[in-house]
């Protein structure tokens, strides 16, 4: 098993690789001129030159990505224009702010994603069924930025009983905890700050439940279709000839033979939302990577947009690898020895 683990991080480096060469290209891509926004609004071309040189935007793109690879493997990210400060420091800062973000939604979709496609495909046509087609479609339907612009309007503005759409945790009215995990959830409790915890509970749910929709159609979607096939299969047929207990059959074969698609695609989603939070972070001025990489495709930040690039590849990687041990500990026929 490691073995087979060491080879398929071994495979992961080329990609690696292949993530650095193209994020150096479409970084230097990006429209506008980095020194010229360092540089600043009343900036003369002499002094744009000089922070060019400085920077070394003058030299040549082999010079340039020879110099970006020998700090990279340095663990050198580079500075960002924007923040003035290292970009791995930006990123680790700002990571678990994200994290957090993207878990708690992933957490709303599975609460709300696995217990409606088990539910659908145990009564195939019936009321339910047709209820998590309507969910799924109108979760997948509308964008992520809209459904969040939505909840502000009704439950902030309209209700008053949501908080501000303002970033983590109003700190005028509570105190920020001491730095643990960067999870303010965490955190909170860590501090015995109970108050501080669910304010900071109420400004998740929200964008949580923003993102979490978009993420529910497709662990809803494929949890209906893999009970569908696991009920349907020759164990489960000869388990009710048998005269086993429907909930025996559903919960104790049905279901554990079909959560592997499900881990499958919990992976790649927990990736996709975890880059696709960009918007989300925008509405309720969420300061995480999205807003930083935002920021810095505007701005040309180059190194804070390879930085963010390389930071999701690494991590996309990562994830794959666990949900492949999480795959292998619930079936143990699956085995990764390409």
């Amino acid at each position: 098993m490691a073995l087979s683990f060491a080879k398929r991080i071994a495979t992961a480096i080329p990609s690696i690789i292949g993530v650095v060469v193209v994020t150096f290209l479409l970084a230097r891509a990006l429209p506008g001129d980095a020194a010229a926004y360092y540089a600043g609004s009343s900036a003369t071309p002499e002094s744009i030159a000089q922070i060019r040189n400085a920077l070394g935007l003058d030299r040549s793109l082999w010079f340039q990505f020879g110099d970006y690879t020998s700090r990279l493997l340095h663990g050198d990210l580079g500075t960002s224009l924007s923040s003035g400060q290292p970009v791995f420091q930006d990123l680790v800062t700002r990571l678990p702010v994200s994290i957090e973000l993207t878990l708690c939604a992933l957490v709303f979709a599975m609460l709300i994603g696995l217990p409606l496609g088990i539910a659908a495909a145990t009564r195939p046509g019936k009321a339910i069924d047709h209820l998590c087609r309507i969910i799924v479609s109108v979760g997948a339907a509308f964008p992520t930025f809209f459904v969040a612009l939505g909840l502000v309007y009704v439950f902030y503005f309209r209700l008053g009983i949501a908080p501000e759409p303002l970033g983590r945790l109003n700190d005028t009215y509570f105190s920020i905890p001491p730095t643990v995990t960067g999870l303010y959830l965490i955190d909170t409790l860590l501090a015995g700050d109970i108050q501080a915890f669910w304010a900071s509970l109420s400004q998740l749910m929200l964008p949580s439940i923003s993102l979490g929709l978009f993420a529910l159609a497709p662990i809803a979607r494929i949890a209906r279709a893999s009970m569908l096939a696991s009920l349907s299969s020759d164990f489960c047929r000869t388990a009710r000839a048998m005269g086993l207990s429907r909930a025996r059959i559903v919960y104790g074969y049905g279901l554990r033979n079909a959560m592997l698609p499900v881990v499958n695609i919990l992976g790649m989603v927990f990736s996709f939302l975890l880059g696709a939070n960009v918007l989300v972070e925008q509405v309720f001025a969420w300061p995480g990577i999205g807003a930083y990489a935002v920021n810095a495709v505007i701005t040309s930040d180059y190194a804070a947009v390879q930085g963010f690039v390389l930071m999701m590849a690494i991590l996309y990687i990562l994830l794959n690898l666990v949900v492949d041990l999480a795959a292998a500990a619930i079936d143990p026929r699956v085995r990764y020895d390409g």
